[in-house]
C-alpha cells in the first residue's frame, strides 16, 4: 500500500515524525511519501491555493514541502510527486491538539483528508487531544504512539469506505491522558461544545496600530455522550466517520413542502 502523509503543523512538526513511523509500520518505509506544508497551516480547513502558484521543495527521495495548505499538499502528492503511482491512503497529522467537535470545521488536518476523499482516496486524520494529564509527559503524544498503528489498521481492514459519490473519511482523536490510561476505541459522532467559540482579542501595538488576535475557547467542556470530545475526555480514542456532503438530508422533505 502506498501512503501519503501530511499535516497542518508543518514539515518540521514532531507529530509528523510520529505519523511517519505509524505509516511505516503499516506499509513499510519504501511505501511512504511525505508532502507537508513548508510552514504551519493550522486553522486553514479545506482551503486551496487557487489564485497563486506554490513552491515545492524536495528534501529527500520521498520527502517534500509545499508552500501551501494541507489540501494543496494532497493535490501535489496525487498529481505531481506520486503522479505515476498515486497514493492508496492519505494520513494527516498527528496534530498537536484536538480536532474534535467544532474544531473539525476549522482543521487543516481534516481538510487534507477531505481532499483525499474528493479524489476517491482513503483518508484518516489523526489528532492528539491535550490536557493536564498528558501536557507535561516526556512524550505528550503517548496515546498516538501507542495506539496509532492499531487504529489505522482496524480502519483499513474493517471499516466501510467507498460507499457513495462523496467518499467516507475518518477523523481520529487520541485522548488527553497517558497511554496506560487509554480505555479503548469508540465510534463517535461529531460533538458540539456549547459556548466554546473562537473570539477576537484586540491589542494596540507600540506604533499605535490595532491588531486582532483570534483566541479559542476552553477545550474541556463536555459534549453529548456518544460524540467525539465526550469519548476523549473519558479516556477513549474517538473515530468519527465523515463525508464532505454538507446537505442536511433530514431537512429536505420539509423544505420541499415550502417550495412546491
Amino acid at each position: 500500500m502506498r501512503i501519503l502523509i501530511t499535516n497542518d503543523d508543518g514539515i518540521s512538526a514532531p507529530g509528523l515524525e510520529i505519523l511517519h513511523d505509524i505509516a511505516c509500520q503499516v506499509a513499510g518505509e519504501e511505501n511512504v511519501w511525505t508532502v507537508a506544508p513548508a510552514f504551519e497551516q493550522s486553522g486553514v480547513a479545506h482551503c486551496i491555493s487557487y489564485t497563486k502558484p506554490m513552491l515545492i521543495t524536495q528534501f529527500s527521495e520521498r520527502r517534500f514541502a509545499v508552500d501551501g495548505s494541507p489540501a494543496d499538499c494532497v493535490l501535489a502528492g496525487i498529481y505531481d510527486v506520486m503522479r505515476d503511482n498515486p497514493p492508496e491512503l492519505v494520513l494527516s497529522g498527528v496534530n498537536k491538539g484536538n480536532n474534535a467537535a467544532e474544531n473539525t470545521l476549522y482543521s487543516g488536518t481534516v481538510g487534507a483528508v477531505i481532499e483525499a476523499a474528493m479524489h476517491q482516496t482513503k483518508g484518516i486524520a489523526l489528532s492528539q487531544y491535550y490536557g493536564p494529564r498528558n501536557l507535561d509527559l516526556e512524550d505528550s503524544f503517548e496515546p498516538s504512539v501507542a495506539f496509532g498503528v492499531e487504529t489505522v489498521r482496524k480502519l483499513l481492514d474493517h471499516a466501510p469506505w467507498h460507499d457513495g459519490p462523496y467518499e467516507l473519511f475518518y477523523n481520529v482523536n487520541f485522548p488527553p491522558c497517558p497511554a496506560a490510561e487509554v480505555k479503548g476505541i469508540r465510534a463517535t459522532t461529531q460533538g458540539w461544545r456549547a459556548n466554546v467559540n473562537f473570539e477576537i482579542e484586540p491589542h494596540i501595538a507600540p506604533n499605535k496600530r490595532k491588531y486582532l488576535w483570534i483566541k479559542g475557547g476552553p477545550q474541556h467542556h463536555p459534549t453529548e455522550p456518544g460524540s467525539d470530545a465526550h469519548a476523549n475526555l473519558n479516556d477513549f480514542i474517538s473515530v468519527t466517520p465523515m463525508r464532505a456532503d454538507l446537505t442536511s438530508h433530514g431537512s429536505v422533505p420539509a423544505l420541499q413542502k415550502v417550495f412546491t
